[in-house]
Parts: structure tokens; C-alpha cells; sequence
């Protein structure tokens, strides 16, 4: 009994033990009520397996199957019953902490579980949930920490793909820009070029229909000089005097000759046509000194398209980025700086609230950002130099600066601020800088901030 294949005890109907099993003709069995469903279903009296007709309503029972699917049930659920020690036979009522496994009376006093500690099984048993519950609830809390971070990281996709395409729209706009402006400029040289064409070609046909004139004229006095000449001597004699008279007046021309300039100058069109066209554009485009780094920016800013300009707005759902600075209205350059002298200058205006500053590349960007930042402050009209430490110095101004000048000596340890339109010294910070600094913009209310462009200009060495 014990070694009879479960699916063979099973009707080929509901697929589970045989309950009531009925034999037909054919000698197949099925339950009693999946038979008659069957049948039911079908509208016809015969085996679901062999399709032969049974002749009998109501099939006999298989008192043998029935006898075995019982024993076969009652073995079943013997073996489901409660376990015992495999190697004496006793219920398992305890359990060994050393070897982590449940033991029997017998085991406890055994030389395998000698000084060993036991617990009851049940106790046991509920120290370990408790135990497995805790793990448990780790496991739950780290997984939904690991969907908050997918979420995060998901929406953190879609503003990548938000950033390229907006970044792709601010660069194609620049092209068009420059297109616009080289196709105006060729359009204007193209221009010239037609216009002397057409002047000097008019120049041209005008010398050409004078010669014209001239080389008819003669052909003309040729035609009747050769007339004269082929007349009787009396008659050539009485139009001799007409004929030289007629020659004073229209004297022989010497050989015609263009004077100079007559051609198109294409050297004044093409010479160092891309370094000149490349000089102008220098009007339509600027170079700025510092650009803002929109990673670094805190939620309640918002910046230019050229990165250059800073002021404060409306909070924004942005990606926790490693980079981004928690502090709202806060951000840093993009480029920072280990070498070397920098300056940029930065129109404040006629903000209330404003920090300008240096920061350094360990600062604490997700906590107190101050502890790495050589800055001065400005608020409620009063203006303070404060160093990394938290040590600030009131600082004595005349009037309020619109703009503010910053110069980094990095190699000699030298942060100085001044006003850019009067040149006065606002302070200077020394320090022996090991690490590198990053241009760094608080601003803490609406009026912009902005990075000014700085001059340049094109020189070619003689």
C-alpha cells in the first residue's frame, strides 16, 4: 500500500483520490458523482475514457479501490501527525540552543547533548519567532526603503530624459542663432560682391560701347579714304583738301586701354574671411567666468538658460542627486578651482539678502553646508565676513554695492572681495587652501543674481 503512486489512486475527472469509486463494463473507475455529472453534461451514458456505452444507470462500487484510497488517506495523515526522534522514537518536547535542533528525554540525558542547554519546545519555539518576527520586520522595512529609492530612481530617469530634452532645445536655439547671423552675413558680403559686380560690369559695357563708337567711326573715315583713293585723279585732287580736313577733325585715336580697378577686388571679399566673420560675432556672443551648475541648485531656485542668473522661486520636485545642495536657495559653479587666479564679478542689485562665497569641495552639501564655505553676508543692511569656522566680522561699508568683484589666488591662499564699480576693498580671507573650491551663490529673496560676462577681445600678434 505504501508503495502505490499517489495518481494512480486519483479519478481521471475531479484528478483527486477516488471518493466512492464505481467501476464500469470497461473496467475504469471514477468517483460515483463525477461519473454522474459527467454523464449529465454529456447527454450520453458512456466512459469518459474509452467512450464504450455502460448499460448500467447506476455502476458498482470498487470495493478494492475504495478499501485502498482509505488506507492510503489514513497513511497519509499519519505521516502529517507529529514528529518524533529519529534516533530514539520519543516525542521532541525540547529544544538544544548549542546544536539549534528539537531533542527528545532521551537526547537531553545522552553524551551527544552533554552540558548542553535545552528550552521547551513551545517556548522555544516563540523565542525564535519573535526572533524570526524581528527579522522579519527588517526585511519588510528595508524592502519598502527599496521601492521608495526605485521610485526616486524612476523619477529620477524621467528628469534625465526631461534635462536632455530641454538641454537639446537651448542648444539647437543657439545654433539657430548663429545660423541666423552667418546666413545675414552671408547674404550682406553676397550682396557687395553683386553690387560691385553690377558696377563695374556697367563701367565695363559703357568703355565698350565707346570703343565701339570709335572703332565705327574709323571704319567709316577707312571706307572713304579707300573711296578717294579709288577716284580719277581729278576728282581725288578737288576732295583732297575735304579729305585731310576731315581727318584733322577726327584725329586717329591711339590704342584704347582700361585704366586700373576695373576688375572685381576678390581680395578685399575673401581675405581672412572666416577670421573677420568670426571678429563680429564676438558683438552677439559673451564668455562668463563662472557658470552655474542647475545639479548643485537647491529646490526654491530657479536659473537662466544660459546658467548665469539665479533668483528665488517656487519650490520644485528635483532628484536627490549625491551633487544637489539641500539647502533651498543654493547653489555652486560648475567649474571649481585647485590652481591658480580666478575673478568673476556678480551683479547684486538691489537684493536685501545674499551670499557670496567660495566653497570647499568636502563641504557637507545634504547638512550644514556654512562649515565649508568662505562667504560674505548680506542681510537686514548689514554685511559680514565668515569663514568656515562660523567666526564672522561685521564689515563697515560705504554706500551698497550693486556689484561685487571676487578674486581667487588660489596658490597664494587669497579670497578678496571688493566693489566692482569703485574698486574698494571689501575683505580678504588668507588661508593655505588644500582642496578644491567651487564658486558658491545663496540668494535669499526674489531680485536675480547674476554672473556678469566679461570683456574680451580678438588681437592678432604682428
Amino acid at each position: 500500500m505504501a508503495s502505490c503512486l499517489e495518481e494512480d489512486l486519483c479519478c481521471s475527472i475531479c484528478h483527486d483520490i477516488f471518493k466512492h469509486p464505481v467501476v464500469l463494463q470497461c473496467s475504469h473507475s471514477f468517483c460515483k458523482a463525477c461519473l454522474q455529472r459527467w454523464w449529465t453534461e454529456k447527454q450520453a451514458q458512456e466512459c469518459p475514457i474509452c467512450k464504450k456505452r455502460s448499460l448500467r444507470l447506476d455502476p458498482p462500487c470498487n470495493l478494492a479501490l475504495k478499501n485502498l484510497c482509505e488506507a492510503f488517506l489514513l497513511q497519509r495523515a499519519s505521516s502529517n501527525s507529529e514528529p518524533l526522534c529519529s534516533l530514539h522514537s520519543e516525542k521532541l518536547r525540547l529544544f538544544c540552543l548549542d546544536h539549534q535542533q528539537p531533542a527528545c528525554l532521551v537526547c537531553r540525558d545522552s553524551k551527544i547533548h552533554a552540558s548542553h542547554t535545552f528550552r521547551p519546545i513551545d517556548e522555544a519555539a516563540q523565542d525564535l519567532r519573535d526572533k524570526l518576527l524581528e527579522s522579519l520586520e527588517s526585511s519588510k522595512n528595508r524592502l519598502e526603503s527599496f521601492k521608495k529609492v526605485k521610485q526616486s530612481w524612476d523619477e529620477t530617469g524621467n528628469y534625465i530624459k526631461a534635462q536632455a530634452a530641454n538641454t537639446e532645445k537651448q542648444i539647437k536655439e543657439q545654433f539657430r542663432m548663429l545660423h541666423r547671423f552667418l546666413d545675414k552675413e552671408e547674404e550682406a558680403r553676397i550682396s557687395a560682391l553683386r553690387e560691385e559686380e553690377e558696377q563695374k560690369s556697367c563701367c565695363m559695357k559703357e568703355e565698350v560701347e565707346a570703343l565701339s563708337r570709335d572703332i565705327a567711326a574709323l571704319s567709316e573715315r577707312i571706307r572713304a579714304t579707300e573711296d578717294e583713293l579709288r577716284a580719277a585723279n581729278i576728282s581725288f585732287l578737288k576732295n583732297y583738301k575735304a579729305a585731310v580736313e576731315r581727318a584733322q577733325q577726327h584725329p586717329l585715336l591711339g590704342n584704347p586701354q582700361l585704366s586700373s580697378g576695373y576688375l572685381i577686388n576678390v581680395a578685399k571679399h575673401l581675405s581672412n574671411l572666416s577670421f573677420n566673420i568670426w571678429n563680429k560675432m564676438k558683438d552677439m556672443v559673451s564668455y562668463s567666468p563662472v557658470i552655474l551648475d542647475p545639479n548643485t541648485a537647491g529646490p526654491g531656485l530657479m536659473l537662466s538658460e544660459d546658467l548665469t542668473c539665479v533668483r528665488q522661486g517656487q519650490q520644485q520636485q528635483l532628484p536627490d542627486n549625491p551633487e544637489r545642495i539641500s539647502e533651498c536657495c543654493s547653489v555652486l559653479g560648475f567649474n571649481g578651482f585647485s590652481s591658480g587666479t580666478h575673478s568673476w564679478d556678480v551683479e547684486v542689485g538691489q537684493s536685501k539678502m545674499w551670499d557670496l562665497a567660495l566653497c570647499e569641495e568636502t563641504a557637507d552639501r545634504k547638512g550644514d553646508i556654512d562649515t565649508g564655505l568662505w562667504r560674505i553676508h548680506f542681510y537686514d543692511n548689514k554685511y559680514a565676513a565668515v569663514n568656515p569656522s562660523g567666526k564672522a566680522i561685521v564689515l563697515s561699508l560705504r554706500g551698497q554695492p550693486q556689484r561685487i568683484r571676487v578674486v581667487l589666488d588660489w596658490s597664494r591662499g587669497k579670497l578678496s572681495f571688493s566693489d566692482s564699480d569703485s574698486n574698494a576693498h571689501i575683505h580678504t580671507f588668507t588661508h593655505t587652501f588644500t582642496g578644491k573650491l567651487f564658486p558658491y551663490v545663496w540668494c535669499g529673496d526674489s531680485p536675480a543674481l547674476k554672473i556678469l560676462p566679461k570683456k574680451f577681445s580678438v588681437t592678432v600678434e604682428q
